[in-house]
């Protein structure tokens, strides 16, 4: 393990940007996107260890990064544009691998969808690109983190058949993307069981103990690469007990990158108050969900 990692999440795109507009109503204003990830990153990332920006607004809050706060950028152009069937990420127009270190940054985020079991040809065409982008991590000496999140292509999330797979899945797709010549050194991926089904969270398809062994065996796939998690849409106390399950199984992790699980309550608090408003609820509810947060994986 290199490195502890803090990370808070902000590189959403056109779904924040509606979200957000949605709660200005007749306030909104175009730049209102640009002044939540500003509010969040200065607010936010003096207590952590890296505030993740899109490919969109993160050029241009470069400069708000405080002191202690490793810059990190999403290399997307926006992981809500993706084809329904093939779900291949779009690369960014307005930025290049080689523009990383110009800007200050040596992170780079890729996100991917990917399903073990999906048409052959389409994980080669996903893993060709992934190889590309981490070769050129590796020639502009950028720290390549890896955001897989996989998916069924029969089996809906949240169901109780796909909560029975995916722990196979997340290993898998864990194993696939830490392959060496594919360049990542910091996978970020999902906790690999749905507590709405572990005894003790919900409902007792799954033992805790089974739980444990899922979380091992998914963790252990990551190889030489450091292992992040993401909160993957969940509710706050929902990854916070994510986190403590993966200690207590005795998971070896870097740490977490978290997105709405901080900060999604913030968006109607920034529709309804403003930016004073949504500053007074990061430096309250924020931090302490920030601070929980690393408590939690300790």
């Amino acid at each position: 393990m290199t490195e502890r990692i803090y990370g808070v999440a902000v590189d959403a795109g056109s779904g924040l940007t509606a979200a957000i507009s949605s709660a200005r109503g007749t306030n909104a204003q175009p730049d209102d996107p640009l002044i939540f990830k500003r509010a969040i990153l200065t607010e936010l990332g003096p207590h952590a260890s890296t505030v993740l920006l899109d490919a969109s607004c993160g050029p241009e809050l470069i400069g708000a990064y405080p002191s202690g706060c490793a810059p990190m950028l999403a290399y997307e152009a926006d992981v809500y544009h993706i084809s329904d069937t093939e779900r291949i990420t779009v690369i960014p127009d307005n930025l290049r691998v080689e523009d990383y270190l110009r800007l200050g940054v040596e992170r780079l985020k890729f996100f991917m969808y990917y399903a073990p079991d999906d048409d052959t040809n389409l994980n080669l065409r996903k893993r060709e690109l992934i190889a590309d982008i981490g070769a050129q991590c590796a020639a502009h000496n950028l720290t390549f983190l890896l955001e897989p999140l996989v998916y069924h292509p029969q089996l809906a999330n949240g169901t109780a058949a796909y909560a029975q797979a995916k722990p196979e899945l997340v290993r898998r797709a864990t194993a696939a993307f830490a392959a060496p010549e594919l360049g990542a050194k910091v996978l970020k991926v999902e906790i690999p069981v749905d507590l709405d089904f572990v005894e003790g969270y919900g409902t007792a398809d799954m033992s805790r103990d089974a739980a444990f062994e899922a979380m091992r065996n998914a963790a252990d796939a990551a190889g030489e690469c450091d292992l992040v998690y993401l909160s993957a849409g969940v509710t706050f106390e929902r990854f916070e007990a994510s986190l403590r399950l993966a200690v207590q199984a005795g998971v070896e992790f870097a740490g977490f990158m978290c997105g709405r699980a901080i900060w999604a309550d913030a968006v109607p608090i920034f529709g309804a108050e403003g930016e004073t408003g949504l500053r007074a609820w990061l430096q309250d509810i924020g931090r302490a969900r920030l601070d929980k947060l690393i408590n939690a994986t300790q």
